[in-house]
């Protein structure tokens, strides 16, 4: 008879963490309609834990609080809806038609009814001595701009854009597709915009006067 003991039983794989990724992704979709349809103070915790089918403290011990939990949000939303691969360089692709097809992804990103009620919550009066605005740059704008800026980097490199400062160069070109039509959205002076496609050419067309290079390419 071996003297060998046993080999141990195979430890099972730790329970509950597919169910935990389940809650996080519940709370968070509970989160956003909530937040949208409801603004950041009307959006209590209890009502997002009711909504996600979780209890408060599995909320907290998620996200810990409401402003972490909003700022995951919009991280999670920009993720979704503007991902990694929306800023590939797409060398194929001549420039223009690379930067419009960014621009419209952009454009419909921003007058999304979830990132104009960000904006909102973000315009109201609590928010003036609140860390949230600082969390919600970070958690997207930040992160957009910083992608927008390496596929221009790249696209120099081409020699498809003859610029100095991309990341300047970024802000402006978000900035340019955003507009002033961004702004009545917010405001509610304007529901949608009726030609989104020529508000998009005419901010690519315009970048482009000022940055492609001066051999036409």
């Amino acid at each position: 008879m071996s003297s060998t003991a046993p080999l141990p039983p195979a430890r099972p794989a730790a329970p509950g963490r597919p169910k935990d990724m389940e809650k996080a992704s519940a709370i968070l979709e509970a989160a956003r309609r909530l937040f949208t349809t409801h603004g950041f103070e009307g959006a209590s915790m209890d009502q997002i834990a009711a909504e996600a089918g979780v209890s408060k403290l599995t909320v907290y011990s998620h996200y810990g609080d409401k402003d972490t939990l909003f700022a995951e949000v919009v991280k999670s939303f920009c993720e979704q809806n503007l991902p990694d691969s929306l800023f590939e360089t797409a060398p194929e692709l001549p420039v223009r038609e690379r930067l419009m097809r960014l621009g419209r992804v952009f454009f419909a990103f921003v007058s999304s009814p979830e990132v104009v009620a960000g904006h909102r919550i973000l315009c109201s009066p609590r928010m003036a001595d609140s860390p949230l605005p600082q969390k919600f740059w970070e958690a997207g704008p930040e992160r957009i701009q910083r992608s927008v800026a390496d596929l221009l980097r790249r696209r120099i490199e081409r020699g498809d854009l003859d610029i100095e400062d991309p990341v300047l160069a970024a802000r402006q070109f978000l900035t340019l597709l955003k507009g002033e039509l961004h702004s009545r959205i917010v405001l509610g002076c304007c529901n949608h915009c009726s030609d989104p496609e020529g508000h998009v050419a005419a901010s690519v067309d315009f970048f482009l006067r000022a940055y492609a290079p001066r051999n036409g390419r």
